[in-house]
């Protein structure tokens, strides 16, 4: 079983990806669009999202927010 999972919705369908160490996708319109990357930082799974500038500039990035897996542990 994969670690990472995910799916995209359009209208030819449902496409779905899995991922063991990790995977990124760019949804975007022609100006603006986001980047989400999963992977796994010192043993925890992390995911980003990006702000892009679109397929117009895909190189443009700026960090929206960033998810970060916690354990038991952290909480006590």
């Amino acid at each position: 079983m994969a670690r990472f999972f995910g799916e995209i919705h359009g209208h030819r369908g449902r496409a779905t990806r899995v991922g063991h160490r990790g995977f990124s996708a760019h949804i975007r319109g022609w100006n603006v669009g986001v980047e989400v990357s999963c992977r796994i930082v010192n043993g925890r799974d992390v995911i980003e999202v990006h702000e892009t500038g679109g397929s117009h500039s895909p190189s443009s990035k700026r960090l929206l927010v960033k998810v970060e897996e916690r354990r038991k542990e952290d909480t006590t």
